[in-house]
């Protein structure tokens, strides 16, 4: 702790000539008195860079007032327990009456407010090894008023330093923007759903926010789920984030990190930094919250991965136990999933026509395992009696001459594969060739605007031909495939977020899960056949990626917690927006994709729990699961027919595609159970093999 006169690098507020620091080897925080109270503060990283400004220790603005009225403290004293620094301020909002008392104001601006509204304490703490300096607020309301915004933290990152330039700034589970990008911006949605300033909470993938700028980031930490505030027996408000990179919110040059109140309970209230309900406040109400402010190396990523090291993984809240859920999975393969004479499957996309690509003779990858482990269970015994109907023991064993095909047809697979990659060794979108699939984009750039433009060369475009030329190297021994391979993932090497991997419906540039469990397997095979650490750490990288869509948090009133966003965009421009809606089947797929391979996520990177994670974002598919009997969430989108055939119990078992995460609903497509299942097996076996 210095106490001294350091003038403020921020020139929007007076200055006292009084200022107190915490300070240690990785964070200062310096904090100033204006002319009228303390206070504000600057934030600065382990290299003495100015990374943000405290705007105000908290700022309340009345309905009927039209000035806000910041918290300021007379003095503060500091304290220090343990190795912690904390410096208290008693704190009460300014009376603009007293104020313009005596000045030419006085005669013609008159408010009825003649005493603080708010009183109480703002703290701030700093261990000497912390990375963190950490933020307290307890506040009584000494009136009866109503609010249009009680702000509480709020930090304005680049404000007199680098200003709104930013590596990246993120706000997990709903935005992550790069460069130039625009949080809320309609880059990868139009308006309304491009607005995400102020979201909805249950959209917030974890309690944290976050901007970066060359190599240092700071970050925000909070508890999205505990309440600020609540009198008698109302309503609970909880903290509401407020994001805008760069600060359109007030327009200025920084990027604004806050929290607000009232919080946001419907779609309808968002993106309103100046509440149209205002916030009711009683005489005698109490207001509690903190928070913690962290500098680290790196980008935004990089900052929700000392969070989450920090804090831990959550403990997985499964619907229901692994074992339950086998059972219910092989159930209704032997019930509504099984037509007699058909096979295994549902009626769905092709209700009016041909079904022969959804029930098929094909058997469930989980379904032979399932009846070892079982025998004599009724279910198993009737799924054994099912495969039996159609399948014949082959005897057949693998000759060299299957060998040797198995390596033509890898070679054939390498050479086309080939034929796509350009001079500088990578792969581009090609919308009306190899990836047209559906005709989403050509809709789009027809009708509206290109999702993506022919020739663009993003990291999925580049990761998956090349994980499947390394497969097509190791098939058949050929090295060339293996080069292509390697110069593919060296033309994307220094990509920092993962983009396009739902390139059939969704902007191509748009952040994106399953692009980054593609890097994962993609770099992650190349580091164990090259054994250059560059792979191993961009697979490190895509694999951390993965918390950037993933919810470490239960929503209010809906339980949403390892549920997983698939990208952070709109499909279609307009569609289905992916910021509201879970989709679990692309976490699982990255899941199985790599166990299939051999690759295990918590080998990849030991600093974190990824075993618990990879438990968690399984059973979290739990809550999309449609289970007969149980109240009727569940509602088609483009193929109503399926209704009917839902209430019937043809679709019990299999998981839905979409899950909302503001209502708690269900919808979209019915997809089979097998991924999962596979995953779960690999769960068990693991904790298996713990126990022993």
């Amino acid at each position: 702790m210095i106490e001294g006169q350091i003038k403020p690098r921020y020139r929007r507020a007076s200055f006292s000539g009084e200022s107190v620091v915490l300070e240690n080897k990785h964070i200062k925080l310096i904090l100033f008195k204006r002319l009228c109270g303390w206070g504000f503060g600057e934030v600065y990283d382990h290299n003495g860079k100015l990374m943000a400004v405290i705007d105000h220790f908290g700022e309340l603005l009345l309905r009927d007032q039209e000035i806000p009225m910041r918290l300021e403290a007379k003095d503060y004293v500091l304290t220090e327990k343990g190795g912690v620094k904390t410096v208290e301020f008693e704190v009460e909002t300014t009376v603009p009456s007293q104020k313009l008392k005596g000045t030419s104001f006085e005669k013609w601006v008159h408010f009825p407010f003649a005493e603080p509204v708010l009183k109480g304490k703002v703290a701030f703490s700093l261990g000497e090894n912390d990375t963190f300096t950490s933020y307290r607020v307890s506040l009584v309301s000494t009136s009866n008023v109503y609010a249009r915004y009680l702000r509480l933290l709020w930090l304005l990152c680049g404000e007199s330093s680098y200003g709104a330039e930013k590596e990246d700034a993120l706000l997990p589970g709903v935005d992550w923007p790069r460069g130039r990008e625009w949080s809320g911006g309609d880059d990868f949605f139009k308006d309304p759903w491009a607005a995400r300033a102020v979201p909805h909470p249950n959209k917030i993938g974890a309690p944290f926010m976050a901007v970066s700028h060359g190599g240092s980031a700071v970050s925000v930490s909070f508890d999205l789920n505990t309440p600020v505030t609540r009198w008698f027996n109302y309503n609970e408000i909880y903290p509401q984030p407020v994001f805008a990179c760069p600060n359109y919110i007030q327009r200025s040059d920084n990027n604004l990190l806050g929290i607000m109140l009232p919080d946001v309970k419907t779609e309808a209230q968002e993106n309103k930094p100046f509440a149209d309900e205002p916030l009711e406040i009683h005489i005698g109400q109490r207001f509690e919250f903190k928070a913690e402010i962290e500098t680290v190396k790196g980008d935004s990523l990089d900052a929700l991965v000392a969070f989450v090291k920090r804090r831990g993984m959550p403990d997985p809240e499964p619907r229901f136990g692994f074992k339950e859920a086998l059972d219910f999975f092989a159930d209704a393969y032997n019930t509504n999933l099984w037509h007699e004479g058909e096979g295994f499957g549902y009626r769905q996309q092709h209700l009016e026509g041909d079904s022969r690509g959804e029930i098929s003779f094909g058997v469930p990858s989980f379904i032979r395992r399932y009846i070892a482990e079982n025998p004599g269970l009724e279910t198993a015994e009737g799924l054994k009696a099912k495969l039996a109907t159609f399948e014949k023991p082959s005897g057949k064993t693998v000759a060299e001459s299957d060998i040797e095909a198995a390596k033509e047809r890898a070679r054939a697979a390498g050479d086309r594969i080939m034929k796509r990659q350009r001079e500088d060794g990578s792969f581009c979108f090609e919308p009306d060739g190899a990836h047209y699939s559906k005709d989403d984009f050509r809709v789009a750039r027809e009708f509206i605007e290109p999702m993506g433009h022919d020739g663009d060369s993003p990291l999925y475009m580049n990761t998956e031909p090349a994980l499947a030329l390394i497969d097509c190297y190791k098939a058949s021994g050929d090295k060339k495939y293996l080069d292509a391979a390697l110069r593919a993932l060296d033309f994307c090497i220094n990509e920092q977020r993962p983009e396009a991997g739902d390139y059939w419906e969704t902007p191509l540039r748009a952040p994106n899960l399953l692009a980054s469990g593609q890097a994962v397997c993609a770099y992650y095979e190349a580091y164990r056949i090259t054994d250059k650490e560059v792979y191993r750490e961009k697979a490190v990288r895509f694999l951390r990626a993965l918390l950037a869509f993933t919810h470490l948090r239960n929503g209010i009133g809906v339980k949403s917690l390892y549920n997983t966003k698939p990208c952070l965009c709109s499909s279609d421009w307009y569609f289905a927006n992916w910021v509201r809606d879970f989709v679990q089947w692309e976490v699982i797929h990255c899941y199985d994709m790599a166990i299939s391979r051999g690759i295990r996520w918590e080998e990849i990177d030991r600093e974190l729990d990824w075993a618990k994670f990879a438990e968690g974002v399984v059973t979290a598919s739990f809550n999309m699961f449609n289970k007969t009997g149980e109240k009727p969430t569940w509602r088609p989108h483009n193929i109503p027919a399926t209704y009917d055939l839902y209430l019937e119990g043809a679709y019990n078992g299999c998981m839905a595609d979409t899950y909302n995460s503001v209502t708690g609903n269900i919808g979209g497509m019915f997809i089979r159970p097998d991924a999962v299942a596979t995953a779960v097996y690999d769960i068990l076996d693991r904790k298996g093999k713990e126990e022993n």
